[in-house]
């Protein structure tokens, strides 16, 4: 599967070579069905009168794996229209009828042949609506932005598909109502459009308008699609109420009131659509439920920085294209950064309540969204814009002691706003874009003085192409500001992402009245993606000690200034040994505000596939000697050693039904401060057309001569404390897919995970920038070092005067986790959906750093479990 969606993508993810001479397009004229005519009914059999009313279009041409050739099967297609639908005919013809592949997954996750259209309403040459099916029904759509650069799998609109195999091949037969589609009203209308093809068992795409390899771009070389006129555009409405029963079942708690083993919820809501005009639309959620979203995987986070966690809650997904503002760009590690990340929208409560002996606690385990509402669209003129606005409840923590009960407010009733504006120029040679970010919070209590009362982010960017775009030039400004108490704004300082306290910092300061921070970053970049198989291009990024987004986007660190300089090779067409082949290079170097050289590094990386459509990557990075200035957790820069990583990666063919994959990640320090490794196996079964099992085995090893443990004081000088750590973490993550039809479907997911570290060695930083790794920290001597087993604490006597100068918690841990869920979808009516839920989880956790898997995993077993059993229904009414 993962191979159909690198192949399909490649219509359109722009692979960055230009084509160098003009593609002739092509034109297909439709015909409007009469009030006398009957229009088609949807069963994949194109038997009705109207379809001979209009001729097959049949000139296809090979894209993949040989661009330019004879498809090696025939593909036809018809298209009518009437005033409320757009009808599609394709004849995939085939002379292997029995190899057609049909198989069933859930919607936009699909594999098998393919066939579908895509539509350029628009004509505004960057943006296309796409619809595609494959043999067996299942529905693949999503829109096209960006001339190809950015797409929407989210995007679900209501259309009817059947298909039906014959004996000369398959057929598709389609009805896309007007409304999901956006046009301008006009006598005559001329839209973009493409058709696409794929043969599973021959990994071959061919398309109706040739698009070259090479083409910097996607939409704007769709051919054309003639004959549209007295059709009016369609506002769309539709209203989709729900209602959620759930019951929880996990450990009584003696004592506890809030936890008596069982609880019983209901809730309802209501999701809509609008459209205000046929290009504007209004997305609404009121008291919205995602109890049918899978959890996230299990983690254990050792540095000092946040985990980032993608977004699963359909609200928020579905449209997110048009409110995306990657800040930096890329696949590393800033690639998750952001001016905008809608997990902070419903979030974990930030505070939790003070309890005293034999008090217990009930807090709310997610903020309540009391409704969330976004506005989209684009106009004629390449104006596209968004606005997304959500309030979050004040929360609560209920707090009993012996049957008299007291609050404590964990999270401010707040207001996210969130807008963004995109214009093209010239014909889309030019772009440039805005957004806005706010968050407001009523903080009205003292115990959330630590949190921002307000905070604003927003950004400019601008993009121009020259020479049929295959050089650009990128330029991206951002912005924050954020106010509150002095408590909150210390805060702010001192988190992970600045540590303004490092006392060898002379160009940052902590200023403990500050009651606001601003700051800046940005972008720019150059290069050349077209003319021939060459890429190259250069960036430079950079981001001050001030900046901060957190309250509403995601970044993990400040105070940077990135250049990199990279290249790219690729050949598109089988040769040798290899179906396709590509090589990329890159060069980086690093500074902070303050004139200091933080990091220079290089990465190798191989991407190719060979004949036999197998895979195989494989890359390599070399760091150079580093400065940290978070490794201490606000103390002094530390230096750690130079280090080199890489990976590998290779599967086998992914059109059988057995398939194997498997990767390898490798680091390892100079000075044999760290050697980590990480190995991964994937392996899927696909017995049946609708039944698929995948099994997911993980384990990550890690020795490091210098794990964070905390910060103590001693004389009044603060003692950076470290240890040696093993960490071992081992998962496995395991999927059933049973698919009854393209609408009933059955998933199942389940991990057991288990994470380990064992500390030891201690020692403490004595002097960070020695020139010798051991230099830099003393090791505690038997003599200095005691452990205390009752209380699990270790004692330091650092001057040998037989009194302790300070202690520490033991740091072994011992995780383990199982999370699992099963899900049954059903869309009985298209847009009405039918869950029934059953997630399990157990958690556990030991202050031991042994890791003995076949203990831990029957251990885990033991933990009582807590189940959640859901029923969501929601019915959507089309006005």
């Amino acid at each position: 599967m993962k191979l159909i969606y690198s192949l399909f993508f490649l219509t359109i993810f722009p692979t960055f070579i230009s084509h160098g001479k003009e593609v002739e397009k092509r034109q297909y004229t439709t015909r409007k069905i009469t009030i006398t005519e009957k229009s088609p009914s949807i069963d994949g059999l194109f038997n009705e009168q109207v379809w001979e009313t209009i001729q097959w279009e049949d000139q296809f041409i090979q894209h993949e794996p040989y661009e330019g050739r004879d498809p090696s099967q025939k593909t036809a297609f018809k298209i009518l229209y009437d005033d409320n639908n757009i009808f599609v005919a394709i004849k995939a013809f085939d002379n292997e009828p029995d190899s057609i592949q049909t198989r069933l997954r859930r919607r936009d996750n699909m594999d098998g042949d393919l066939a579908g259209i895509q539509l350029d309403s628009y004509f505004d040459k960057r943006t296309a609506f796409t619809f595609i099916t494959n043999a067996g029904g299942v529905k693949l759509d999503f829109m096209v932005t960006n001339n190809g650069d950015s797409e929407d799998l989210s995007w679900d609109p209501i259309w009817f598909v059947k298909t039906k195999v014959v004996e000369d091949g398959w057929n598709a037969e389609m009805k896309i109502p007007l409304s999901q589609l956006r046009f301008d009203k006009d006598s005559s209308l001329v839209w973009g459009m493409q058709f696409v093809r794929f043969i599973f068992r021959k990994q071959e795409l061919s398309l109706w308008q040739f698009v070259p390899n090479n083409a910097p771009g996607w939409v704007h070389l769709f051919g054309e699609l003639h004959g549209i006129s007295g059709i009016n555009p369609k506002r769309q409405i539709e209203i989709a109420p729900y209602s959620v029963a759930s019951y929880n079942t996990y450990k009584k708690e003696d004592g506890n009131p809030f936890k008596d083993g069982k609880d019983f919820n209901f809730k309802a809501g209501v999701d809509g659509k609008i459209g205000i005009t046929n290009n504007m639309i209004l997305d609404f959620t009121v008291n919205p439920d995602f109890g049918q979203v899978e959890a996230d995987p299990s983690q254990v986070n050792l540095t000092a920085y946040e985990t980032y966690f993608e977004e699963k809650r359909p609200f928020f997904i579905e449209g997110k294209s048009i409110f995306d503002f990657s800040m930096f760009g890329g696949d590393g590690d800033m690639s998750s950064e952001n001016l905008f990340y809608s997990r902070r929208i419903g979030r974990r409560p930030h505070g939790y309540p003070d309890t005293g002996p034999d008090e217990y606690a009930k807090v709310p385990e997610f903020t309540t969204i009391l409704g969330a509402a976004k506005i989209t669209g684009k106009t004629k003129g390449g104006l596209s814009y968004g606005v997304l606005e959500s309030v979050t409840a004040e929360e609560k923590a209920e707090i009993d002691y012996e049957g008299n009960r007291r609050t404590e407010i964990v999270e401010p009733l707040t207001n996210y706003t969130v807008g963004r504006v995109i214009k093209d120029f010239n014909k889309g040679k030019t772009v440039l874009g805005g957004m806005v970010t706010s968050v407001h919070r009523n903080v009205n209590d003292s115990t959330l003085n630590y949190l921002h009362s307000s905070a604003y982010s927003g950004g400019i960017d601008f993009t121009t192409y020259w020479k049929d775009k295959n050089y650009y030039f990128t330029l991206n400004n951002v912005f924050s500001h954020v106010n509150g108490s002095e408590e909150a704004l210390l805060r702010t300082q001192q988190s992970s992402a600045r540590y303004f306290q490092r006392p060898d910092a002379s160009h940052v300061h902590v200023d403990s009245t500050r009651t606001s921070l601003t700051g800046f970053g940005g972008r720019m970049e150059i290069g050349k993606q077209g003319g021939d198989h060459f890429t190259y291009g250069s960036i430079l990024m950079w981001k001050s000690p001030n900046l901060e987004i957190n309250d509403i986007g995601f970044l993990m660190s400040t105070d940077e200034i990135i250049s990199i300089l990279y290249g790219g090779y690729r050949i598109w067409e089988p040769f040798s040994i290899f179906r396709s082949f590509r090589a990329n290079l890159a060069l980086w170097h690093a500074w902070d505000f303050g004139g200091i050289n933080l990091v220079t590094g290089g990465n190798l990386n191989l991407n190719t596939q060979f004949k036999n459509y197998w895979r195989f990557s494989t890359g390599l990075n070399i760091d150079s000697q580093s400065m940290s200035s978070v490794m201490l957790r606000g103390g002094p820069m530390f230096k750690s050693p130079s280090g080199e990583r890489t990976w590998l990666f290779v599967s086998t063919d992914d059109r059988k039904k057995l398939v194997f994959e498997a990767n390898g990640f490798f680091r390892w320090e100079n000075e044999k401060s760290e050697n980590s490794q990480r190995f991964g196996v994937e392996i899927n079964y696909r017995p049946t057309n609708t039944l698929g099992f995948s099994l997911e085995p993980g384990l990550y090893l890690k020795k490091q001569v210098l794990q964070y443990i905390s910060t103590e004081s001693f004389n009044s000088d603060p003692r950076y404390l470290f240890g040696y750590i093993d960490q071992k973490m081992a998962s496995l993550d395991f999927r059933i897919n049973l698919s009854l039809t393209p609408d009933l479907s059955i998933q199942y997911w389940g991990q057991p995970f288990v994470a380990a570290g064992d500390y030891s060695k201690f020692k403490r930083i004595t002097d960070p920038l020695a020139d010798r790794f051991n230099d830099r920290y003393h090791l505690f001597s038997s003599n200095e070092i005691t452990y205390e087993k009752n209380s699990d604490l270790y004692l330091i006597d650092e001057n040998q005067d037989s009194n302790t100068d300070y202690v520490f918690e033991n740091p072994d841990f011992n995780v383990k986790e199982f999370l699992s869920n099963l899900v049954v979808r059903w869309e009985y009516v298209p847009g009405s959906v039918l869950y029934v839920v059953w997630s399990q989880s157990r958690n556990g956790s030991d202050p031991d750093g042994r890791f003995i898997i076949n203990e831990d995993i029957r251990d885990m077993f033991k933990i009582t479990p807590h189940n959640v059993f859901l029923i969501k229904l929601s019915y959507r009414f089309r006005i």
